[in-house]
């Protein structure tokens, strides 16, 4: 069986159901805690926010999301400066960094999870092929950020994407509590 998560591309069960367990899991960190999460993204299109409010009751710890495709969005929604996308690139450290912290600012959420990247099958370069992902992390100690590369179709770009920002947030929150160590 196949879940449509796009126009363009259908994930297997198993894919799917790992990525409403992560955001389950999340949601049980973040209820546990009394806080709350926002997201704002880009080459996922919502499909964070759509994770999230796969799980019932989600919101009483998902607060909002944006969906910052263009660079005028992300400046507009949530104040990233011009200048730095201009500088960086969309697809980049400091840019995701400034999303995750200007939704965490807007929204008045505890974390936001921010992501930007090339998802395919066009759109890439040779510094930034297609499969790159930037994701930024913001919380009460700091933002965090990493990317990743998975030379995949768009639809396993996206999935991966909507996967390692659920399951990375959910291991930063425990580390911020003294339950497992940051990787």
């Amino acid at each position: 069986m196949s879940y449509l998560i796009s126009p363009y591309a259908a994930i297997d069960e198993g894919d799917i159901t790992l990525i409403i367990a992560a955001a389950h899991v999340l949601g049980a960190t973040l209820q546990t805690h009394g806080l709350r999460v926002s997201t704002v993204e880009s080459c996922t299109g919502g499909g964070i926010a759509q994770a999230i409010t796969e799980v019932a009751g989600s919101s009483a710890w998902f607060d909002m999301g944006w969906v910052t495709y263009s660079n005028a969005a992300k400046t507009q929604l949530v104040g990233v400066p011009a200048e730095l996308i201009a500088q960086h690139g969309a697809v980049s450290e400091a840019v995701v960094r400034a999303m995750a912290e200007g939704a965490r600012q807007a929204s008045g959420a505890s974390w936001a999870v921010a992501v930007s990247g090339v998802a395919g099958p066009s759109g890439g370069m040779p510094e930034k092929p297609v499969g790159l992902v930037w994701m930024a992390w913001a919380g009460p100690q700091g933002t965090v950020a990493e990317h990743s590369y998975w030379p995949a179709s768009r639809a396993v770009v996206r999935c991966q994407t909507v996967y390692r920002a659920l399951s990375q947030l959910n291991t930063l929150l425990l580390a911020s509590a003294g339950h497992a160590p940051v990787p």
